[in-house]
C-alpha cells in the first residue's frame, strides 16, 4: 500500500501517514453530533468499539496520545505523587514535562534493557510516603509503554507484564499502559488485546501512528476512572465538537489496519538485517521486534547522515548525535525498502 503523493521514502515516523481513499470516504460519510455534549454517534461508536476490544468498561476520545497519557496520569495521581516509568519512555522524554506541569508529579526512572522494565526494577523504584517520615513522595502509578519506542520498538512478554502488574498491585499502585503502538505489540506477540492489558487501570491507544488515522487517541478504563478523565480532558482543552469525522477514521483504522502492521514489522526486520552487515552502521537486532529501527552512525554523525540520505530521497530523523531512527508504516512498500537500503550503501 502506498497512496502517498510524494516519491520520497519518509521513515521519520509512522505519524507521517495520510488517510487512504477508504479512510477518507469513511470520514466524509460520518454522522456527527456535538461530542462536548456527548451526542456525536460516531465518537460514541469509536469509544464503545475500543473499550470492547480491550476488555474495559469505558473509553474517551482525545486529540492526541500526549493528552491521553496526561489525562490518565492526572486521574490516577495527586500532586506530589511519584510515577514509575522507564528512562526512555515517551511520557518522560517527549511530552513536554506534562507529568510535572499538569499532574504535579515527580518520576522514578527505570533503566530498562531495550526500553523494557523488569518487575524487580519496578518494585525497587516504588517509594511510599508512609513509613518514610514523609521524606519520600508517594509512588502511586506505574506506567508501562508497549511497544517501547525508546528501546527500538521492543515488545514486553506477557509474563513480564503480569509480573509488573502484580508488583504494582502489591504496593498499592495504579497501572497505566502507554499503548501508542499497542497494536504493533499485539501483532508481534500474538496476544489477545484484552488479555495483554487486563490488569491495567487505563490504556492509551494512538490511532495516528501505525493505524494510519490523521489524528486522535482513545483512553480506556473503568467507568469511574473515565468519568474523572472526562473532566480532565475538559480542563486541558481537549473537548471537540463535531469530532465524528475524525472518529470515523479511527473506526476505519481499527477495522482495516491492524493485521497489516505485520508488513511494517517484516520490512523493518529486513531493513535492519541489511544494515547490520554494513561497516559504517550498527543495529541492535535484538531490539527490532516491531516497526522501528535505531541505527548507530558514529559519534557526531547524525546530522550528516540525515543530509546525505535526503539527497537519495530518504527522509529520516535523529534521536541523538550518533543515532538515527527509521519507522516503517503503511506508505512504505517493498520498493521503498530496497531504495532505502541502497541509499545507505551510498553514504560513508
Amino acid at each position: 500500500m502506498r497512496e502517498y503523493l510524494s516519491d520520497r521514502v519518509d521513515v521519520r515516523s509512522d505519524t507521517v501517514t495520510h488517510p487512504t481513499e477508504g479512510m477518507r470516504n469513511a470520514m466524509s460519510e460520518a454522522i456527527v453530533g456535538d461530542d462536548v455534549l456527548g451526542d456525536d454517534p460516531t465518537v460514541i461508536e469509536l469509544q464503545d468499539k475500543t473499550a470492547k476490544l480491550l476488555g474495559k468498561e469505558a473509553a474517551l476520545y482525545v486529540p492526541s496520545g500526549t493528552m491521553s497519557n496526561i489525562v490518565a496520569t492526572r486521574t490516577h495521581t495527586s500532586p506530589g505523587d511519584e510515577i514509575v516509568t522507564e528512562a526512555h519512555s515517551h511520557i518522560y522524554r517527549y511530552e513536554g514535562g506534562a507529568f510535572a506541569a499538569l499532574s504535579g508529579c515527580s518520576v522514578a526512572l527505570v533503566d530498562g534493557k531495550n526500553g523494557l522494565m523488569t518487575s524487580e526494577q519496578v518494585s525497587t523504584s516504588i517509594r511510599k510516603a508512609e513509613g518514610s517520615l514523609s521524606h519520600y513522595p508517594n509512588g502511586s502509578l506505574v506506567c508501562v509503554e508497549n511497544t517501547a519506542q525508546g528501546g527500538g520498538g521492543s515488545v514486553y512478554s506477557q509474563e513480564v507484564i503480569d509480573e509488573i502488574c502484580k508488583v504494582a498491585r502489591e504496593k498499592d499502585c495504579k497501572l497505566h499502559m502507554d499503548g501508542a503502538r499497542l497494536f504493533n505489540a499485539i501483532v508481534a506477540s500474538n496476544i489477545e488485546p484484552a488479555r495483554m492489558v487486563r490488569d491495567f487501570d487505563s490504556v492509551s491507544v494512538c490511532l495516528s501512528k501505525g493505524l494510519g488515522a490523521p489524528v486522535g487517541s482513545v483512553l480506556v478504563g473503568s467507568k469511574k476512572d473515565l468519568a474523572q478523565a472526562h473532566r480532565w480532558r475538559k480542563m486541558f482543552g481537549g473537548g471537540m465538537r463535531q469530532a465524528g469525522m475524525m472518529a470515523a477514521a479511527g473506526i476505519y483504522a481499527l477495522e482495516n489496519n491492524i493485521d497489516r502492521l505485520r508488513e511494517d514489522h517484516r520490512r523493518a526486520r529486513q531493513f535492519a538485517e541489511a544494515l547490520v552487515d554494513m561497516p559504517n552502521f550498527s543495529v541492535n537486532l535484538e531490539a527490532v521486534q516491531s516497526n522501528i529501527v535505531y541505527i548507530g552512525v558514529g559519534k557526531g554523525q547524525s546530522k550528516r547522515a540525515i543530509e546525505e540520505l535526503a539527497k537519495h530521497g530518504i527522509d529520516i530523523l535523529d534521536t541523538d548525535d550518533s543515532t538515527i531512527r527509521a519507522v516503517f508504516h503503511l506508505h512504505i512498500t517493498d520498493e521503498d525498502l530496497e531504495k532505502a537500503i541502497e541509499a545507505f550503501t551510498q553514504i560513508r
